[in-house]
């Protein structure tokens, strides 16, 4: 592979639930790339299919969901034709998950090492001192210390069980790490302490991130591209100080609205009005016009199609078809 190439490439990725109403599609027509040693950020409102996506590149959707269509090539291969033994090398070795909760992920009844050892000694042929060993090394990595091995998931605090989550993630030093909502329920000095490990230890070891939050100010801060997804598509990519301080999605705006700057004036937060719509019935055209303060009478007719609005910079609205240009929305910087 050459290094400018794509290290992951999800393309028109359809994902749907079956339901005794019929199928629900939560991802529809997705398409994005991560470079090597890149952090991708995908940002939306919950249940805009975020979590689903992750899942689906891993391959551990369970029923009712099922991937309906589209590819997801990972140096070279399809991660949606791989039979169980191809899956089986794919997870960790290739690309590991920090799930949402970690007190969820983790098995009450084991201690952190056994869980580490377990999935080093899953992948590699190490005895169980040598497998300690490394899990004690990996303890170094995020921050713990060794004697916290022997400990169970219960006897540590909310960041020290997250920080093993990712000691776990980085068993097998694997070129993707999937993050799906790595900080929830942390406060926001445990979470600015971990994102700037995590960092840190990316810089180190050289590995890729699929950084999934519905929090716009971490999102911005800690990744380097970031599409906005909403109601199963994504709307909106480009880089992500493109994104804070110049979003040309109307649903992008309303999100970095949502929170308040650093820097400036203070105004007034103004949210995004109404719901996420029905996935089982959503609406006609583009999916965000009932929400939209910029629809018009073709919003609700015709889905846009994401086109570049500027370099390196897409997004799906009607308004750039009809003017070529949308209202800027200047924030200054993090």
């Amino acid at each position: 592979m050459q290094p400018n190439e794509a290290l992951l490439t999800v393309d028109d990725l359809c994902v749907e639930y079956r339901t005794p109403r019929g199928p629900v599609r939560a991802v529809d027509h997705v398409s994005f790339s991560i470079a090597h040693g890149e952090v991708f950020g995908l940002a939306g409102e919950s249940g805009s299919g975020k979590s689903t996506i992750a899942h689906a590149i891993m391959r551990i959707l369970h029923p009712p969901a099922v991937i309906t269509g589209g590819h997801v090539n990972f140096s070279g291969d399809d991660v949606l034709e791989m039979d169980g033994d191809e899956l089986a090398r794919f997870r960790w070795r290739d690309v590991s998950m920090v799930f949402q909760s970690a007190m969820n992920a983790l098995n009450p009844v084991m201690t952190i090492g056994e869980q580490i050892c377990d999935v080093i000694q899953c992948h590699l042929r190490l005895s169980k001192a040598d497998s300690m060993d490394k899990a004690a090394h990996l303890l170094d990595l995020v921050g713990i210390e060794r004697s916290r091995l022997a400990a169970y998931p219960h006897q540590l605090s909310g960041g020290m069980r997250q920080r093993a989550v990712i000691a776990i993630a980085l068993a097998l030093n694997p070129p993707l790490m999937i993050m799906d909502e790595p900080t929830t329920a942390l406060d926001v000095v445990v979470q600015k302490e971990i994102l700037q490990q995590i960092s840190d230890l990316k810089d180190k070891m050289g590995f890729s991130i699929l950084f999934i939050t519905h929090d716009m100010s971490l999102m911005v801060e800690f990744s380097d591209r970031i599409g906005i997804m909403y109601a199963g598509e994504i709307v909106e990519t480009a880089d992500a100080h493109d994104v804070f301080n110049n979003p040309q999605h109307p649903y992008t705006r309303g999100l970095m609205s949502s929170f308040p700057s650093l820097v400036g004036p203070k105004v007034k937060l103004t949210g995004i009005p109404g719901s996420p719509p029905d996935m089982g019935k959503p609406p006609s055209g583009c999916r965000f016009h009932p929400r939209c303060d910029q629809a018009m009478a073709i919003c609700s007719l015709q889905r846009p199609a994401l086109r570049e609005v500027a370099p390196v910079h897409r997004a799906a609205c009607h308004l750039y078809e009809l003017t070529g240009v949308t209202p800027r929305t200047e924030r200054g910087t993090l």
